[in-house]
């Protein structure tokens, strides 16, 4: 029996939901379509979000033969198959999901076809493919970074959904339970729909039978009806502003919705962000307290987490580092890198060993000669960075 998430696979790109940056009026993926100038591609980000669907549509539109295979459950042969198919039919859109998981003999067995156009590939992955995908497969590939989906582009899936569903009855928080649940993830909320659906006697969907199928507990925003990413944002803006009493107040409202794993990224986050070097052991005791979080969960995760949002917020602050390696990206996005000097590349025997020298320092380059000059670190006015510049003044024997 199809499932309903499988049953509303979008046909064309106009029923994708989100996406907009990719499939929207004039943008890339739509406009290769409309040319008929397919390019191999790869399609990454989270669970559920679309990547699938578009890759699905694509095939449809252009109207090319294609087949879909897995990196990981497909073996040799049947890639060996979908090649002949591929060379009867003299062109073949391979979609291809966990691509990260690629191995050698299969990609070496590829590699040729893409180049020479006979097989178009969309790869999916979950995974950053700068990271994790092979640089062979990826310097022959376009890559297309999907978005995450809003809580409205959650509701619009689950109202197409619904009606595939015979005489539903749903109710708004029944539909709030399911975007909450799902956690940005379509599928997963289709899914979770579909099962509160069938598992009730009338066709009736309530928070109940929500709760009956995802025993999770949920919550909602407080009574102001702020939005759980607005009230993420007011704790972190606190807290940079050194305002413990309201990061008190918004971490108190977090934990009333329940979502401890929201609270953790953002607090991680804020710990880098904008404190910083300013205090730079509250990452490793911003850990413990979420250690100690999961120990013991609620209610009694707040005594943890209070007591570090309470030590973040007086903390003093400093991003420095976060704008350095701002600036640094931004070097590379604009091209502005060159090739390292000769002396630092691997096995160099020009490369002086900087512990065989007083202070483990030595004089010598290590930017490249286009921006050797480039200073990406500008330190604030703190104690702790103010001691690492003054030991890296000694150490250097006293060069700026």
């Amino acid at each position: 029996m199809e499932i309903l998430a499988d049953k509303l696979r979008p046909k064309k790109l106009d029923d994708i939901i989100g996406q907009q940056h990719l499939v929207g009026p004039n943008k890339i993926i739509r406009n290769l379509v409309n040319n008929d100038h397919l390019v191999s591609m790869i399609l990454y980000g989270k669970p559920g979000i679309g990547k699938t669907s578009i890759a699905c549509a694509i095939a449809s539109e252009i109207n090319k033969p294609f087949r879909m295979l897995n990196a990981t459950i497909n073996n040799k042969q049947d890639f060996d198959i979908v090649i002949e198919e591929a060379k009867m039919n003299g062109e073949m859109i391979i979609i291809m999901d966990e691509i990260h998981r690629l191995n050698k003999d299969k990609q070496d067995l590829l590699l040729p076809y893409i180049e020479n156009g006979l097989i178009i590939l969309i790869g999916m992955t979950t995974s950053n493919p700068y990271h994790k995908i092979n640089p062979a497969i990826r310097s022959r590939c376009q890559i297309f970074e999907l978005k995450e989906l809003t809580n409205e582009d959650i509701k619009e899936g689950l109202i197409k959904a619904s009606k595939y569903l015979k005489d539903i009855i749903i109710d708004d928080d029944a539909i709030n339970a399911i975007i909450k649940l799902s956690s940005g993830d379509l599928r997963s909320a289709i899914n979770l729909l579909e099962v509160s659906y069938y598992g009730t006697n009338d066709k009736h969907v309530t928070l109940e039978s929500v709760k009956n199928v995802n025993a999770k507990a949920i919550f909602f925003s407080d009574a102001n009806e702020d939005g759980h990413y607005d009230v993420l944002s007011g704790l972190q803006k606190s807290i940079r502003g050194s305002d413990v009493d309201a990061s008190l107040h918004y971490l108190a409202r977090l934990i009333t919705e329940g979502d401890l794993d929201s609270i953790y990224r953002r607090l991680s986050v804020i710990a880098y962000e904008d404190i910083g070097l300013a205090n730079p052991s509250i990452g490793p005791k911003l850990m413990a307290a979420i250690n100690a979080s999961e120990l013991v969960g609620l209610p009694e995760a707040r005594i943890p987490l209070a007591a570090i949002v309470t030590e973040m917020a007086l903390s003093p602050k400093s991003n420095s580092a976060c704008m350095a390696i701002e600036e640094a990206l931004k070097d590379i996005e604009n091209g502005s890198t060159g090739n390292l000097p000769i002396h630092i590349k691997t096995n160099s025997p020009l490369y002086k060993y900087p512990h065989d020298y007083p202070n483990s320092w030595v004089n010598q380059q290590y930017l490249p000669d286009k921006i050797k000059n480039k200073k990406y670190y500008h330190p604030k006015n703190n104690k702790y960075e103010e001691n690492l510049n003054k030991l890296h003044r000694e150490m250097k024997g006293g060069i700026k």
